[in-house]
């Protein structure tokens, strides 16, 4: 029976195999080495305490810091605007998931007109006995429709709807791993801005007590004016560093107080008090760089982002097909009175089966073919490019994070042997054994040592920062249902 009607038999074949035109996707290939270079070197530092990189802010041992991390997570306005950009991505996987199902609606009018009788109908109403030129007119119908989707392209938009929200939802993750980093990162710079000013502003203090020392010895012809100047000059160059420093402290601050959602200021008075530069945690565990494509949601938003491109081929290729669609009506309509609108008489009942097939639109067709491969193959290319990178972050991370504690280390000795230098020769030229010009050096030398150890010490744990948020920040997330249409 079916054999003589093809066009049935193609319908209910497609619609149970469920086919759909176009690749099928397939997650790319990555080859991946098995460990990070740099892998073995951050996990034989020594280190007092080992974060979690579920929440490794708490491994700094700082609770100011991780208090502001949570404030931020609780407060960022990115965070906001990334959570919208989900529920915009669910309400269109919603849309393309609708778009497969039945549509209904119910719809009613009643009218009352007044015939005009100079058109050529109205002449031809007037002149039948009995006319009333008020008519009425009434109608309630429900309708519904439905468009089979027999090669899969509704599918193919669902499957790319999903994968977009998917991806949505891993950038919400990213933006967290990113608000948490960088309000640890700016937290981590104001100590250090703070630690540096307090070098600076301890070396102010010397310099102006040898200032103090050389007027002395000046006023009773045991020192040259020449002296007093060197010094008074030395004075002002450790005095005009403080300014500097103060205004990027100050920057930091107003960007912490954006990063946590409030006005520039609100958190200045508790951060004046100032505090310790944090201390890099060890890490518990870095993983492999294979680990880092499930772990890094960057890199999930790119791999979802790709796939939803996969499937918006088959969304062009369903083009080329014709769309079949099922369409009735059953409903009651009078142009007597609303009494007899459900009567026997008044019903009305309709089915369509409708056909729509572009099918002298093949060049345009072609062209959106071929722009969703293009930009299928320009996602792939961004994906593999975002891998790379992924792991190129990790392995700077790690090197920037052990170079930088050794510089800390060497440079602690050093400001050591300075400062003990600078004591001696000061106590030398009040004996008249060196000459000022020596501890005018002692005392550059000393500043310049203290400055660069508190930079390191920043440096390195901002590198510990920055290498927790390029593993991902040990965020696991569930494994990707991709709705393959085959």
């Amino acid at each position: 029976m079916l054999a003589k009607h093809p066009l049935a038999l193609l319908i209910a074949a497609s619609l149970l195999t469920g086919c759909a035109v176009g690749p099928d996707y397939v997650r790319p290939n990555m080859p991946m080495p098995e460990q990070y270079l740099g892998a073995a070197t951050v996990e034989q530092r020594h280190a007092s305490t080992r974060a979690d990189l579920a929440v490794w802010w708490e491994g700094f041992g700082d609770p100011q810091l991780s208090r502001y991390v949570m404030l931020a997570l609780e407060q960022n306005l990115d965070l906001a605007q990334a959570s919208a950009r989900v529920v915009q991505a669910r309400a269109g996987l919603g849309a393309a998931h609708a778009a497969l199902l039945p549509a209904g609606n119910v719809g009613g009018q009643a009218a009352r007109a007044y015939q005009s009788v100079e058109t050529p109908l109205g002449q031809v109403l007037s002149s039948t006995p009995g006319f009333d030129r008020y008519g009425n007119a009434y109608e309630v119908d429900l309708a519904a429709s439905w468009e089979l989707d027999l090669f899969g392209g509704l599918r193919r938009g669902r499957e790319a709807a999903l994968s977009e929200y998917q991806a949505s939802e891993a950038g919400a993750t990213a933006t967290r791993l990113a608000v948490a980093a960088q309000t640890a990162d700016i937290y981590i710079s104001i100590r250090g801005l703070q630690t540096r000013l307090d070098v600076a502003r301890r070396q102010v203090q010397k310099q102006q007590e040898l200032l103090k020392i050389i007027r002395l010895l000046y006023g009773k012809g045991l020192a040259a004016e020449l002296q007093v100047n060197q010094a008074e000059g030395a004075l002002a160059q450790v005095q005009a560093s403080v300014p500097v420093l103060e205004t990027g402290l100050d920057a930091a601050m107003n960007a912490l107080d954006v990063m946590l959602g409030s006005s520039p200021g609100t958190h200045r008075a508790e951060l004046a008090e100032g505090g310790a530069i944090p201390v890099a945690p060890g890490i518990a565990a870095t993983g492999s760089p294979g680990e880092l494509l499930r772990r890094r949601p960057d890199l999930i938003v790119a791999e979802r982002r790709l796939a939803a491109s996969n499937a918006r081929i088959g969304v062009a290729l369903a083009e080329y097909y014709p769309k079949l669609s099922l369409s009735g009506l059953i409903g009651s309509a009078t142009a007597v009175s609303a009494g007899n609108l459900f009567s026997g008489g008044a019903s009305q009942a309709a089915g369509v089966l409708g056909l729509r097939w572009r099918l002298f639109d093949f060049a345009r067709i072609n062209a959106q073919i071929d722009q969703a491969k293009g930009q299928e193959a320009e996602r792939l290319a961004a994906y593999r490019l975002a891998v790379l990178r992924a792991t190129e972050d990790v392995e700077n991370a790690f090197s920037a994070l052990v170079k930088r504690e050794e510089q800390a280390v060497a440079l602690a000795r050093g400001v050591d042997s300075l400062g003990r230098a600078r004591s001696a020769s000061v106590a030398a030229y009040q004996k008249g054994v060196v000459s000022l010009i020596e501890v005018l050096q002692a005392d550059e030398s000393l500043l310049r040592a203290a400055d660069a150890h508190a930079q390191a010490q920043t440096e390195s744990a901002r590198a510990a920062v920055a290498a927790f948020k390029a593993l991902g920040g040990g965020w696991q997330p569930r494994e990707p249902e991709v709705q393959a249409s085959k």
